[in-house]
């Protein structure tokens, strides 16, 4: 340390070293930091006097100013004298002599500075006694050891209180005089010391009594707890703690117990810390192992009473258990020894010493002091003090006056809080050591959540700073916290206190869900296993939760629930959990649940809520069934209950949705389960596909209609509850994300969902998902405002492109938009211009929808590629999608019906003789209000109806633009517009029906109905296939709709005229573009659409035998569902209702043990099918068919394939000339060959369908034969479309599927006779190329000439074999679809020509007689007279063609050319015959009618270069010559034992054929010459055929 004494000051002592040392030392004793100077000055005297010691410095000089520095200081002397200790201690150690004098000599100067007592405490006995401060050193020494040993180790002799009893008595007559007046600590501290000395009192003991007092007069704090403080300053710092440890071992013993005026004394002087509390603590028992080892035990005490309540004990064991019981708890009442640390705790609490307190309850297990009552109320009351102000300040409600707590006397008690944040800081703390034993104070529990709930407000007002709102978030999370581990546990607790848990909402309700949910999750699952008391209290709640739900049932619904209420207010979670376990495996018990929760509190429901969403999430339930099929029954059983509870009760659904969104995000959608059942309870909204026509067709007329009449069950009251599901979606933004989720999930649910499942069960999902998009779409169409809807909903372009939804979903969803938004704009411009009429007002309606409208055109175009717009518009598009049933038709018969039942309903009321007046007016109210809303409603959608006609008047021209063919625009139109959308809902399903028959009915140019129609009867099989189970019965329904139509237009002629007759969609001729007003003559006819109507009804049983015979479940349920939805119109034909009865009792018989669900499917249906066999009518009542001849003609004709395509497969050729389109034949051909194919060959190859089909057996065996042929003549085929026009496509269409049906035949002969009036100028070119065809084809045909004649008379037979002969078929017909590879198949769905095309240029004469006549002559047997000239040209051509392959090309066009002139004579003689031979021709028919397709096959096979027809030729061939009969007959047997023999057969029939062929060709040129002379000789022919036809009959 640097010397403060420079030399230098030495050295100038006298000139300014002293002045100078004496300023040093006064500068260092003013210095204000007094440890820092005394250390100086201490230094600055040490040097001054070692500069003595050393001789620098004269001793006196020294003195002269230590005389001066000395009154700088009160403790200068002792400091000087601590210097002099030193300097002593180091010179006695010197060698050197004088240096010690020095010291001596210093130290005697100085004598007058220090006092001789200083000196003498702290110099050596040998310095004192050469200072002369002492005589003798020794005997200094001596005399110090006796004092020192008689103040240590000599001990007081005090006499024993019953022989100095006065000082005590003195002493308590001290302590307990009145302190009131001016009696001080201090004072009586003297008296008790004069006593202890006057009386030789023991000083501990004067401490005990002193205690002793202070315990008896606790109210004097402020006078013993000083008094006590001072005394022991005269005592061992440990004795008070001694004392007080022996007066509490006093009361150690057993019986023993503490008076909590000790623990009281203990807890004061503790809070003034007068004595420690880990010295005290020591002294206390039972020690902390033994608590613990009690905890312990208490705990596993609770787990053995939740056993015993879980058991199932026996009747007899139960006495015996109870007996135990009682003694156990009889052992138990005996008191426990006293637990003097909880005593201390509790005293500490009571003066508010939170502090020492808490050091206590740290030592001890958690909860295990507060879980003794004494010490929880203690704790609350101190927590009711510290929260006062703030309570009184934020927490008392209105117009409450509450009793103020007043503040602990104690200054040491935590300090009150005044603001949340202090609230913080310690009430939290003594909350959180409360936990759930804030149960024993129900009013701080309010008051708590009182304070809680008014800083929610204070935290979600946004008012604050940045650092002001930390604050308030960790407030927030503590609140939280303390919620948690605090008031729910104490609510458990509680004694079903209803108030409590209403209070408790108050505050839940402002938290967001998520964290309601997350405090109920803790409740539920983690607190229950925390605290002994409450594992104990969540067994009873189980238990009693058992008692009351075995005795639940609907009777006692009100008791039960208010048992259910009762246990609900405290143990909610676990009251809920065991209720749903029972509900998920007793589905009955859900009414009675539901209505028995009607006295749960606010904060109960909420829970009840999370405890829903818990057990849906549940992750150890499957759920599907084992069968993998079908979805749970406990789920269900949830989605169930959960619709009915919501429904009800007002619970929020916030949690609900989100938790189904979240799963639709997953890819999960078995949980929209859930969301279908609240809608349809909480909207009304019901999905179901089991609606009856009559609700179907009220669900298509305004809001009242659909509530009436389009319900089940007539959900009532459903305002408050759709609401609140309402705004549940709209303020937590879920409506649309649900719906994108839906549609998305549709096809998520096939293909990525759909896995490993089940078929079944995808299809289920997939249905579940569409039922649940529909049904919620509706909901929100229905509920949202205008604002609301169009807010949310995107362009149709943005959710197809940017969020994937289909676009049949995009639609549905942006159709209520798109009605808004035309009828706000059609308001505006009404408001605008004042015009009332009707002309004005639909304009009006006009242009809204060209403004609504025109963005929507344009954006659907980039939903599909730009090709689709050349066939239909975007606005037709746009139209078809935009539109609902309410557009387009007014339901009458339902606002009858509702309205007549509403009058029934008032006259009822009014008979009912015992309801009060009041209450009878009321309902007559109710009753002529809905009365007068329906009316209303009707007239309102009527005038709505003919406005949207009115403007699809406008826009028909524009729709369909046609610019490839017809056939084209009608594929496109199904596939985008009416398939999708046929199968969305039922309603849609009724409304692509009837939008079908307007677009018709609106004369739409390029609209082809024939087509259309026949596109959707022809091919079901692919559409029915790949339907779900719903989608087919909405399948069913559009196809019934469009049945009915058609059956309404078969029914009667003035009908079909009226609404088919002279409209553009029956036109036969089709060509691309533009309708030019075409001929009567184009137009088909009634009698050849009866024909076609029958064969769209033999198509129909073709596909439903073809899915009934897959074995495959999905072809089969699918196909019964359609069959039963289509039974009002469909079989009516009896031959193919019997079909379809035999196939389907198959069904039933095969399914009965397999596949339970469809023969219960079959059995249905099967028993409905029996019901309408009564109304089923013969075939030729359906369609004009003659009786058939007894022998010479087979019954084939009735259900071979027929002529009713022939008429377009002539028009076709015209149709062709005229577009030139041949390319684009082929190229559909190729494209749709694969498709159609099967369905074609299976189609074509089911004859025995028909039980009236003759020669089916053989049938199926010339097609093998002709599959066969047709391949190598497909080459020749395609040469012969480059050179002849080709066929649109759609003619193809409308022809093919006469293969099918003789019934058609007519209307084949009608319009081909026409085609060929038109086309004869055109068609010479093409004659020469047919002719030089011809010759190859005749080959081919020779050798089919043997398998016809075998056809022919098997009729019979054929009838009997039936049965065997289906079966044979069946397998027949898988393999002829294997074969018929090489024919070339149309457009899928296209009507395909029965004949081909090519035949038309050699029947051109038949024809245009045939014509005439058919036009002429109202009936349609009128053409027989004429057709009788025919039937031996026919059948002599079916020889000459069939017998002479080698006829040469010159003269077939020599043959060509007469046979049309002739042809032109007869037609017009004909004419005049008319008249006379109507008879004659009734008579004859049949038998023409069959001969006429024989040569228009024969001509076609020649066109077309292959065989394709051969099948037609055989199976249409009349009975040319009844001379083949017998012959038949014969061959017929050996046909009919059906497929084993199949290939032999086929051999044989090849051979004879051509060993025919060469026989015949000589005969061909003189039968060329023949037939000229037959067709001038054609009335005598005529007569002859006559007779024969007689014979054979």
């Amino acid at each position: 340390m640097a010397a403060l004494l420079p030399a230098e000051w030495i050295k100038n002592w006298e000139k300014g070293g002293k002045s100078e040392f004496v300023q040093l030392c006064r500068a260092l004793s003013e210095n204000k930091n007094h440890d820092v100077g005394f250390r100086d000055i201490q230094q600055a005297l040490y040097e001054l006097a070692y500069h003595v010691v050393r001789g620098n410095l004269k001793h006196d000089q020294a003195s002269n100013v230590l005389g001066d520095v000395i009154e700088f200081r009160e403790d200068m002397p002792s400091i000087l004298a601590d210097v002099f200790c030193i300097l002593d201690i180091e010179t006695s150690c010197l060698e050197e002599k004088n240096k010690r004098d020095h010291f001596t000599q210093l130290v005697l100067a100085c004598l007058y500075l220090v006092s001789d007592t200083v000196l003498k405490e702290r110099l050596d006995p040998e310095t004192l006694e050469s200072l002369g401060l002492i005589k003798q050193s020794q005997q200094f020494n001596q005399k110090s050891v006796k004092i020192k040993t008689k103040l240590f180790y000599k001990q007081q002799k005090f006499n024993l209180l019953r022989e100095e009893n006065e000082g005590y008595a003195k002493l308590i007559a001290e302590l307990g005089q009145d302190l009131s007046g001016n009696i001080t600590s201090d004072l009586i501290l003297e008296n008790i010391k004069s006593l202890i000395g006057c009386f030789n009192l023991d000083p501990n003991r004067v401490l005990d009594i002193i205690l002793e007092v202070y315990e008896c007069r606790p109210e004097y704090d402020d006078f013993f707890v000083p008094l006590i403080e001072s005394y022991m300053y005269m005592c061992e710092p440990q004795t008070l703690c001694h004392i007080l440890g022996f007066k509490f071992k006093f009361y150690q013993d057993p019986s023993g117990e503490t008076p909590s005026s000790l623990y009281r004394v203990a807890a004061v002087l503790l809070q003034h810390n007068l004595i420690d509390l880990e010295d005290l603590y020591v002294h206390l028992l039972p020690g902390d192992n033994a608590i613990i080892e009690e905890h312990k035990r208490e705990i596993v005490e609770a787990k053995q009473i939740v056993r015993k309540l879980t058991m199932v004990v026996l009747s007899s064991e139960k006495t015996e258990e109870k007996e135990k019981e009682k003694e156990k708890e009889e052992e138990k009442t005996e008191k426990p020894p006293d637990n003097q640390k909880l005593g201390l705790l509790e005293a500490l609490l009571k003066i508010g010493d939170w502090h020492h307190a808490q050091s206590i309850m740290d030592q001890m297990p958690p909860f295990y002091s507060t879980s003794h009552k004494a010490i929880a109320v203690a704790l609350c009351q101190l927590v009711h003090v510290t929260i006062e102000p703030l309570y009184r300040r934020v927490g008392v409600p209105k117009g409450a006056k509450g009793s103020p707590i007043s503040s602990l006397p104690n200054k040491r008690a935590p300090k009150q809080a005044e603001s949340f944040e202090e609230l913080r800081k310690e009430v939290f703390n003594m909350l959180c050591y409360l936990g759930p034993h804030l149960s024993h104070d129900p009013i701080l529990f309010a008051k708590v959540v009182r304070l809680g709930k008014a800083f929610m407000k204070e935290f979600q007002s946004d008012g604050s700073k940045q650092e002001d709102k930390e604050k308030m978030e960790t407030l927030f999370s503590c609140l939280l916290s303390i919620t948690d581990q605090v008031l729910l546990p104490s609510l458990s607790l509680m004694d079903c206190n209803a108030c409590m848990s209403e209070e408790l909402w108050g505050m839940f309700k402002t938290f967001p869900y998520q964290y309601r949910y997350r405090l109920y999750g803790q409740w539920k699952n983690e607190t229950y296993n925390s605290h002994p008391l409450l594992v104990k209290v969540k067994a009873q709640t189980i238990d009693r939760a058992k008692y009351i739900m075995k005795r639940l049932t609907k009777e006692n619904v009100k008791p039960s629930g208010r048992q259910i209420g009762k246990l609900s207010h405290s143990n909610p979670t676990i009251l809920f959990d065991y209720i749903l376990s029972q509900i998920q495996k007793y589905d009955n018990l859900i009414t009675p649940v539901v209505d028995s929760l009607k006295y749960l509190t606010s904060l109960n429901y909420d829970v009840l809520a999370y405890c829903i969403i818990e057990a849906l999430a549940n992750p150890e339930k499957e759920r599907m069934k084992h069968d993998d099929t079908t979805i749970s029954s406990w789920l269900q059983s949830l989605a169930s209950f959960c619709g009915a509870v919501f429904r009800k009760y007002p619970i929020e659904l916030a949690g609900l949705l989100q938790y189904v969104a979240n799963q639709l995000k997953a890819g999960k959608s078995f949980d929209l389960l859930i969301l279908k059942e609240v809608v349809q309870k909480m909207a009304g909204i019901e999905i179901t596909e089991e609606m009856t026509m009559e609700q179907l067709e009220a669900m298509t007329g305004g809001e009242q209609l659909k509530a009436e009449g389009g319900y089940f069950g007539q959900i009532r009251n459903t305002k408050k509850s759709s609401q609140r599901l309402k705004d549940a979606l709209l303020d937590h933004d879920l409506a649309l994300p649900l719906c994108l989720l839906m549609a998305q999930q549709r096809n998520g649910v096939v293909f990525q969902e759909g896995g490993e499942k089940h078929l079944k069960l995808v299809g289920k999902l997939y249905d579940q998902c569409h039922d649940t998009l529909v049904q919620f779409g509706g909901f929100l169409a229905s509920n949202l405002s205008t604002e609301d809807y169009i807010k949310r909903v995107p362009s149709i372009d943005v959710l197809c492109n940017e969020f994937h939804t289909p676009h049949d979903a995009a639609f549905f969803l942006s159709r209520p938009m798109y009605a808004h938004h035309i009828s706000s704009k059609y308001d505006e411009l009404k408001k605008a211009e004042k015009g009332n009429k009707q002309q004005h007002k639909v304009h009006k309606y006009i242009t809204s929808c060209e403004l609504v409208m025109a963005p929507v055109h344009e954006a659907v175009i980039s939903l599909h590629l730009p090709k689709v717009w050349d066939d239909i518009s975007p606005q037709f598009y746009a139209t078809f999608w935009s539109l609902t049933m309410y557009d387009l038709a007014v339901p009458h018969s339902s606002y009858d019906r509702e309205v007549n039942k509403l009058k029934v309903q008032m006259k009822a009321i009014d008979d009912n003789q015992e309801m009060p007046p009041n209450k009878k007016k009321k309902e007559k109210e109710r009753c002529t209000a809905l009365q007068d809303k329906l009316l209303e409603e009707e007239k309102k959608q009527l005038e709505h109806v003919q406005r949207v006609l009115q403007r699809l008047k406008l826009e028909k021209d524009n729709w369909l633009l046609a610019k490839s063919t017809k056939n084209e625009t009608i594929t496109k139109f199904l596939q985008l517009c009416i398939f999708p959308r046929c199968i969305f809902s039922a309603i849609d399903a009724v409304y692509c029906a009837h939008f079908v028959e307007l677009v018709h009915q609106q004369k739409t140019p390029n609209f082809s109905t024939l087509l259309c129609y026949d596109r959707v009867f022809s091919d079901i099989i692919y559409t029915v296939a790949s339907c779900t189970e719903n989608e087919a019965s909405r399948y069913g329904r559009f196809l019934c709709c469009m049945l009915e139509t058609v059956t309404r237009w078969h029914s009667d002629r003035v009908i079909y005229e009226k609404e088919c007759g002279n409209y553009p969609g029956f036109l036969t001729i089709l060509r691309a573009t533009g309708f030019d007003g075409g001929n009567k003559a184009d137009q088909l006819d009634y009698e050849n659409f009866r024909h076609v109507v029958h064969k769209w009804h033999y198509k129909l049983t073709k596909a439903s035998v073809h899915c009934l015979e897959t074995g495959e479940y999905t072809h089969i349920r699918n196909i019964l569902i359609v069959l039963t939805k289509i039974l009002p119109w469909y079989p009516k034909v009896l031959n193919l209702g019997q079909a379809l009865e035999r196939r389907v009792h198959k069904i039933c018989q095969e399914e009965k043990e397999k596949r339970p669900d469809l023969y219960a499917l079959a059995m249905g249906y099967s028993g409905q099918l029996k019901s309408r066999k009564p109304f089923m009518i013969p075939e030729n009542e359906f369609h004009h068919k003659d009786p058939p001849a007894r022998n010479a003609v087979p019954a084939t004709v009735q259900n071979g394939p027929g002529g009713a395509g022939m008429p377009t497969s002539l028009t076709i050729n015209t149709v062709r000339l005229e577009e030139g389109a041949a390319e684009e034949t082929d190229k559909l051909k190729e494209k749709s060959q694969g498709v159609v194919k099967v369905i074609n060959k299976t189609v074509n190859a089911t004859p025995k369908v028909t039980t009236s089909n003759g020669n089916s057996a053989s049938n199926s065996k010339i097609i093998k034969e002709k599959d066969d042929k047709e391949k190598s003549g497909k080459e020749k085929d395609k040469e012969k479309k480059d050179k002849t026009p080709a066929a649109t496509p759609e003619m193809k269409a409308l022809g093919k599927d006469g293969k099918d049906k003789p019934k058609e035949e007519r209307v084949n002969k009608d319009e081909k006779a026409r085609e060929i009036k038109e086309k004869t100028p055109k068609s010479e070119k093409e004659k020469e190329k047919v002719k030089k065809e011809e010759k190859a084809s005749k080959e081919e045909k020779s050798k089919t000439v043997v398998t016809i004649i075998e056809s022919k008379s098997s009729a019979e037979k054929e009838r009997e074999k039936e049965p065997s002969r289906e079966r044979d078929l069946a397998k027949e017909m898988k393999s002829k679809e294997n074969a018929k590879g090489g024919e070339k198949v149309p457009v899928a769905g296209s009507l395909k020509s029965p004949v081909p095309r090519s035949e038309t240029s050699e029947s051109e004469r038949e024809q245009k007689r045939r014509k005439v006549d058919t036009h002429s002559s109202p009936s349609h047997s009128s053409t027989v007279k004429d057709n009788l000239n025919e039937l031996k040209d026919s059948s002599a051509k079916h020889y000459i063609n069939h017998t002479t392959p080698t006829l040469s090309k010159s003269k077939e066009r020599e043959v060509e050319k007469k046979d049309l002139d002739k042809s032109r004579e007869r037609s017009r003689e004909r004419e005049k015959k008319d008249e006379k031979d109507r008879k004659d021709r009734k008579r004859d028919h049949s038998n023409n009618e069959r001969e006429v397709p024989q040569d228009s096959t024969k001509r076609r096979k020649e066109e077309n270069g292959t065989t394709g027809s051969s099948k037609h030729s055989k199976s249409e061939s009349p009975s040319d010559s009844p001379r083949l009969n017998e012959k038949e007959k014969e061959k017929n047997k050996s046909k009919s034992s059906g497929k084993e023999k199949g290939d032999s057969i086929k051999a044989e029939k090849m051979e004879k054929s051509s060993s025919g062929s060469k026989k015949e060709s000589r005969h061909d040129k003189e039968k060329t010459e023949k037939k000229e002379k037959r067709d001038s000789a054609g009335g005598k022919e005529e007569k002859k055929h006559h007779k024969s036809s007689d014979k054979h009959r």
